[in-house]
């Protein structure tokens, strides 16, 4: 009887310990920062310009990470005048910051931008023409 007792705590012991580990959910990695979770419970427009009268060319859901390259004061949303450039992507891809949650420091992008300039031209042969 203790024997089977024994048996039967041990059986659950390690099936208990198999079960905890078996359901792990995959996690995805957020993006590099800085990088953006979106709060809107409805989701977020990916706008061209930052503006609401700008097309809409995309969509990105609640609690979505989104890598961001840099931010700009535009219209004011809900009294915040931030929309952050969406990291990737050209200059068509523009979330308002009023449903976002910002992970890290993001640039404005006239840094980001003038330094991307600076190092371009940088590369160019200076006799070169156009």
């Amino acid at each position: 009887m203790k024997r089977a007792v024994g048996a039967l705590i041990g059986a659950l012991a390690m099936g208990g310990a198999l079960m905890a580990a078996a359901p792990a959910q995959a996690v995805t990695a957020a993006p590099a920062l800085p990088y953006g979770t979106v709060t809107s419970p409805v989701g977020l427009n990916v706008r061209q310009f930052p503006s609401t009268d700008s097309s809409v060319v995309g969509f990105v859901g609640y609690n979505v990470q989104v890598g961001l390259t840099c931010k700009v004061r535009a219209q004011n949303i809900d009294g915040n005048t931030i929309w952050y450039l969406m990291r990737g992507a050209s200059h068509e891809r523009w979330l308002s910051a009023r449903y976002v949650a910002n992970t890290g420091t993001v640039p404005y992008c006239n840094t980001v931008l003038s330094a991307a300039m600076s190092a371009q031209l940088q590369g160019q042969h200076p006799n070169a023409k156009g």
